[in-house]
Formats: C-alpha cells, sequence, structure tokens
C-alpha cells in the first residue's frame, strides 16, 4: 500500500510511537508568537526549565497586537521580546521588521517540503501550502516543542480534495476555499490532513495555495498540504539555490528531490471530494461558521459598515493587486468605512512601489502596518456591536473581530467591490 503525503513525513520524523496511533515526531521548526508563547515561556521558567531545544530552529514575531495597544500586549511583547534575546533565537522579528506570522515566515524562506512545524496557533496549517506538516497545538506541547523538539500527534489520516478546471474571471482561491468548506462542513476534517489536488491547484501560485491551506482549519484539519512543484521550487528558489544556501544546483534538482514528497497512486485517502472549479462563482459566509456560505449575488444589497482587506488569509501581494485594481481610480461609499492591511514589511514596500497603496488611500481606505489585530478583534479594526464587516479574513464565529459584530468572508475582489457599493455587490 502506497503512503500518503502526511505519512511519509511521519515515517521521516518518527522518533517514538508509545502507542498504535500515537507519533512523537521530530520538529524541524517552532513558530512563535506574542499571544500565545508568552504563557508557554513563563510556564517553563516558572519550572525551571527555561530552556530551548535549538535557537536555530526557532522563529518569534509579536504580529497580532502591533505596536502594543495598552499595557497587557505590551507586556506579552515584552516577554517574548526578552526570551528571544535571552536565548539568542535569530529569526525573531520585532517591531518594525514584523508581519502576520503565516505570511512572514514564508516569506523568509523557513518552509520547506517534508518538514515538520508546529506553533500555538490554528491556522499554522498555511504552511502545508509548501509539502509540508504544519499544525497549531495548544500549551503544553508548544512548551514540550520548544524545550525538546518534538511533538505528538496521531495517525494522519487524509481527506483528498481534487480541485477540478480552471477558475472563471472574478473567482479565487478564497472562494475555492469555501467551497471547500462549505462541502466537508466545520467538522468534516476534524483530526485530519486535507491534500488539495487537481488541475485548479496547479495553476495558482504559492499565494493561492496558503489560502487554501490557511483556512482548512475551519473545515476541522489538522493541516492542509499541497504537493510541492515547479511553483513551490520557483518561490523557494532565492533560499535554496546557489545564492541562497546552496541546497541544489539546478531548479530541476531541486523539483527532483521534492518529488518524494507527494503522494503515492495507491496511497489510502479517507474520503475524496472533487469540486469543478470551472462552475464556482464568487462566495461568501453567512451567520456565524464558515461553511454557512452563499454565492455573493444572493446577498447583494446587504448592508456593511466595514471592509477589512488582509490578514494571514488574503494580505498577500497578489490579494492586493485584485483589490486595488478594482478601486483604482474611483471612492469608496460614504457609508463605511474600508482598511487595507498588507501581511508584511515586503508587501507593504511592494504594494507601495507598484502603486497600490496609493489607489487604496486616493479611494478613502486606512492602510495600516501589517497586523493580525482586526482579525480576531483586538485593534485596528474591531466593530462595535451590531456592525457587520466584509472581509478576507478567516473567521466569522460571533464576536470573530469585535463583540456584538458579524462578519462576511469573502475574497479580496468582492470586498474591494463591496467597498465601492456600500453593500455586498
Amino acid at each position: 500500500m502506497g503512503k500518503t503525503i502526511a505519512e511519509k513525513i511521519f515515517d521521516a520524523h518518527l522518533v517514538d510511537k508509545p502507542a498504535p496511533d500515537t507519533y512523537i515526531l521530530r520538529l524541524d521548526a517552532v513558530f512563535c508568537h506574542e499571544i500565545t508563547t508568552p504563557i508557554a515561556v513563563n510556564d517553563l521558567a516558572a519550572r525551571g526549565m527555561d530552556k530551548v531545544f535549538d535557537p536555530s530552529k526557532i522563529k518569534a514575531v509579536i504580529d497580532h497586537v502591533t505596536p502594543a495597544k495598552d499595557s497587557k500586549t505590551a507586556a506579552q511583547g515584552k516577554v517574548l521580546r526578552d526570551w528571544a534575546r535571552r536565548h539568542k533565537i535569530r529569526d525573531f522579528f520585532d517591531i518594525g521588521r514584523n508581519g502576520v506570522c503565516h505570511a512572514l515566515f514564508p516569506e523568509n524562506g523557513f518552509v520547506r517540503p517534508g518538514t515538520t512545524i508546529i506553533m500555538g496557533d490554528s491556522h499554522t496549517c498555511t504552511h502545508g501550502a509548501f509539502g509540508a506538516f504544519a499544525a497549531g497545538v495548544g500549551t503544553t506541547d508548544l512548551e514540550v516543542g520548544i524545550l525538546k523538539g518534538v511533538c505528538a500527534f496521531k495517525k494522519p489520516e487524509t481527506i483528498k480534495v481534487v480541485l477540478n478546471g480552471k477558475l472563471n474571471a472574478g473567482v479565487f482561491p478564497k472562494d475555492v476555499i469555501l467551497a471547500v468548506i462549505a462541502k466537508l462542513t466545520v467538522r468534516g476534517a476534524t483530526d485530519k490532513v486535507i491534500e488539495f489536488r487537481g488541475e485548479a491547484v496547479s495553476a495558482m501560485g504559492m499565494d493561492g495555495r496558503l489560502t487554501l491551506c490557511n483556512m482548512a482549519v475551519e473545515a476541522g484539519a489538522t493541516c492542509g498540504i499541497c504537493p510541492p512543484d515547479k511553483t513551490t521550487v520557483d518561490y523557494l528558489w532565492q533560499f535554496i539555490g546557489p545564492d541562497g544556501e546552496r541546497s541544489f544546483r539546478t531548479k530541476d534538482e531541486a523539483l527532483s528531490a521534492y518529488n518524494v514528497w507527494t503522494s503515492d497512486a495507491d496511497a489510502h485517502f479517507v474520503q475524496t471530494v472533487e469540486i469543478d472549479c470551472s462552475a464556482l462563482e464568487p462566495l461568501a459566509t453567512v451567520g456565524y461558521k464558515p461553511d454557512e456560505v452563499k454565492p455573493v449575488r444572493e446577498l447583494r444589497g446587504a448592508k456593511i459598515d466595514q471592509v477589512y482587506i488582509g490578514s494571514c488569509t488574503n494580505g498577500r501581494l497578489e490579494d492586493l493587486r485584485e483589490a486595488a485594481r478594482i478601486v483604482r481610480g474611483k471612492k469608496i461609499a460614504d457609508s463605511l468605512r474600508a482598511i487595507v492591511s498588507p501581511a508584511t514589511p515586503k508587501v507593504y514596500r511592494d504594494a507601495l512601489s507598484e502603486g497600490l497603496i496609493a489607489d487604496f488611500m486616493d479611494a478613502g481606505f486606512c492602510v495600516t502596518n501589517p497586523t493580525c489585530g482586526a482579525c480576531l478583534g483586538m485593534s485596528s479594526g474591531v466593530l462595535a456591536k451590531g456592525e457587520v464587516c466584509a472581509s478576507t479574513t478567516n473567521r466569522n464565529f460571533y464576536g470573530r473581530m469585535g463583540a456584538g459584530g458579524m462578519v462576511h468572508l469573502m475574497s479580496p475582489a468582492s470586498a474591494a467591490r463591496a467597498a465601492l457599493a456600500g453593500c455586498i455587490d
């Protein structure tokens, strides 16, 4: 019997198997941010175990509330900052160099095919876009990962999602993943891996694949995975090629090596789901669950108070380009406010050099620094009770972006259209 990508990664990283369905895996990286990591490092220190297994394999960032908005968030940042300095963690991204973790870390070449990654953040599944196994974990597992460089997982069962056909104009990876979640439901992939395959995936750039994998957890999945291919190699080449770490001499050599991390033809999948992407249209969520999805056209005219474009789901350059193309030379409706937050400093600089930031500002958008703040209702775009946001983020449960607020999840293109119309359009 052949093996899936996840099964191959588990076999390659197996340290121990204390129970038939429990695997202790060696970790290639532990990612950290200032919301969940301070709890772990403070507990380790209190237990007399203020150590890290390998400072070169820990990547840390202050990104959820940045700059700090009050004394509490300042204290959280200080704990992470002091810890990173104490343990000489080189890859620590403080204010000014920081960006949204799930955009910043791939952008810096920290994710490679066939690797294992954990983080105290549910959207760590994003990094599976490179053919890696990446999972969000709780505080105890994060502590063990920081201290010992290992983590325990259940046996990986994989759902194969085959995305056939080509996307029509106006349809984007965000629409695709909303369609997938609607079909699987919010619990349909619980404790499983979702492997994305098919013509539509092959045609996507890494930005699109990162969007797919980012929201795998909204169907309950531990991780989303895309098989590595030429697109993956092209994205990583600056890090793995002759001008980077010199891991490979040619792209063909890299592709051959990474092809190991693809599922075998006779691999076992617990479920196979096929979606004809050529039949998809722009989608948006309704209600308070990400599997409650309707075509945007059915929501036309729905009132909104805010538009938000950004986050680890849709704050990358590809996303900003599409939204800016729509608002260029136009003005947002007087009835709402609109916010755009480039996901990283590099995305911000590139958007600035391409004139995208000017497009947004001329249209009436507020442009913020890279931050997660609005997405989880902590800063830089929080909703008031009763307000509604058309957002490119990843969660729409009650109060996610502010107590009593409601969120319609949609693509950057659909959000930009809504900003101009003053309602879902």
